[in-house]
């Protein structure tokens, strides 16, 4: 079954989700399934993987010189999508960027996820480079996610990007977006951020799912916005607990998010970690029990570093 079609057969119940990150180049995959296993007594309707693009590093030559490589430190998408969905039998959802490719490196990737019989994507421009003070594309690369957008809908119809056709065509892709209840950062305001969202939506987006939030009422303003704006699709909250008294800073300036006073307030109270992530638990349970309350379709969790206090969680709301 399609994403949606998981989301919307569980209308007695909200879904359950999560999203992982492939691992680092060199190790194996044992944490990752490690990570899943614990989760999965909360029947996950799907697990996303996360892509990352190749990054620029210097390598120090000993004489004064340095040499400029390309490192992608998490390879893998799609063998660890292809992986966990052979072990497991749930449904994966690999993350596709415009990010650091270029449409032909998209189209191999979509061949390979079709043989796999891999055909639900999440689709996202992907962040910028750390080097680069804007988002730039690849040569031949796109510069939006509707391009992107565009792209899988060309393929579904049997279209290469050189114009020609494929000879067989097979079960076309689903998809779902990103969406951003606190503006996305590169947007101007919350009209164009929702006006691009919508065009997604329109050309073929069945779902949204939103950058990690700890205000529920902007959550709730986002989405009655989207709706004045005929955007009617599921917008999926995506959800993180608090962990660390760090990410006080880290998680506004990473995610540009702002984080309620009365939380930030509990955790300037704390004394170690252990007592953050113990504030952080307590809120993320109320936020979930609240959005269980107004109808939310699914909740996404954002499991990187966060696997034992989301399995805290959703003992307490599933």
């Amino acid at each position: 079954m399609k994403v949606i079609d998981l989301i919307n057969s569980n209308s007695e119940k909200t879904a359950f989700s999560f999203e992982i990150l492939p691992p680092l180049k060199g190790t194996g995959i044992e944490k990752v399934c490690a990570d899943i296993e614990q989760l999965l007594e909360f029947d996950p309707k799907y697990i996303n993987i996360t892509t990352h693009r190749s990054e620029y590093v210097y390598k120090d030559l000993g004489n004064g010189l340095y040499q400029r490589n390309r490192l992608r430190r998490r390879p893998g998408t799609v063998a660890v999508a292809a992986a966990l969905h052979s072990k497991y039998g749930i449904t994966v959802v690999p993350h596709v960027l415009c990010s650091g490719f270029s449409r032909e490196d998209i189209e191999y990737e979509l061949l390979d996820l079709q043989f796999l019989g891999i055909t639900d994507l999440l689709l996202l421009r992907g962040d910028k480079a750390r080097h680069e003070q804007v988002f730039t594309p690849e040569p031949d690369g796109h510069t939006h996610a509707i391009e992107l957008v565009e792209q899988i809908n060309r393929f579904n119809q049997g279209i290469f990007e050189d114009g020609s056709e494929m000879k067989v065509t097979k079960t076309p892709f689903s998809y779902g977006v990103a969406c951003y209840p606190e503006k996305h950062e590169e947007a101007p305001n919350l009209e164009s951020d929702l006006h691009w969202l919508k065009r997604k939506v329109e050309a073929g987006a069945e779902y949204a799912v939103t950058q990690l939030f700890y205000d529920n009422r902007k959550y709730f303003s986002f989405v009655e916005r989207a709706r004045q704006a005929g955007i009617n699709v599921p917008i999926i909250p995506g959800i993180k607990p608090l962990k660390r008294m760090g990410q006080l800073n880290i998680i506004p300036k990473t995610f540009k998010v702002d984080l309620p006073e009365e939380l930030t307030r509990e955790v300037m109270k704390c004394s170690n970690d252990e007592e953050v992530r113990r504030v952080g638990v307590e809120w993320c349970i109320a936020q979930c029990r609240e959005l269980i309350a107004h109808g939310v379709p699914s909740l996404h969790f954002y499991s990187m570093g966060a696997v034992d206090s989301i399995k805290e969680v959703a003992q307490n709301v599933y």
